[in-house]
């Protein structure tokens, strides 16, 4: 996929699967506010990735009203370990340059498999999205969103829920739609 086509997939999950199945309850307001960033990393081998990583830091520094960015790596990732291993020199990137504290990361991946889970549950849709992405958020406004809501330490468990009430095809069929695939 180029660019383009990445980009507009993300943004198809993000609203059909993020905020259309509410698997973040914090989402929706940053997408209709249209504070949400979408970049791409170039680079295929995790230098170039983090170069994008700390660009798009000081973007967020300069742009207070861009609330998150989703940073998507669609080339030299596809192996989920991988991937994990250029999510942990990430965060430790962010503490090194001193964002810790202001910046988090989440990170989402084609095959997200959490930890405890059995292969093929759905409860790793709740994570999985059509490339692999490092999401920077800010930890403040976080800390607020997670403030305001009811049951924040219910919600990992609400989309896990969720997720398998939906089912493994179902939710194979959406991260397909999102790619622009045939079902």
């Amino acid at each position: 996929m180029n660019d383009a086509a990445v980009i507009a997939a993300m943004r198809a999950w993000v609203e059909t699967v993020v905020v259309g199945e509410n698997f973040c309850p914090f989402a929706r307001g940053v997408l209709a506010g249209e504070r949400l960033r979408y970049a791409v990393a170039d680079g295929r081998d995790p230098e170039a990735v983090l170069q994008t990583l700390v660009a798009e830091c000081r973007h967020l520094d300069a742009h207070p009203g861009t609330e998150t960015t989703l940073l998507l790596i669609p080339r030299g990732f596809d192996d989920f370990d991988a991937f994990l291993d250029l999510t942990a020199l990430a965060d430790d990137l962010l503490e090194t340059l001193g964002y810790a504290g202001t910046y988090q990361l989440a990170h989402f991946h084609p095959r997200y498999r959490f930890a405890d889970s059995r292969p093929d549950d759905p409860a790793d849709y709740t994570n999985r999205a059509p490339v692999p992405a490092l999401h920077l958020l800010r930890e403040a406004s976080l800390a607020r969103a997670v403030d305001a809501h009811p049951e924040p330490q219910g919600i990992p468990q609400r989309n896990v829920a969720h997720a398998r009430r939906l089912g493994l095809e179902h939710l194979r069929a959406l991260l397909a739609r999102c790619r622009g695939e045939e079902e």
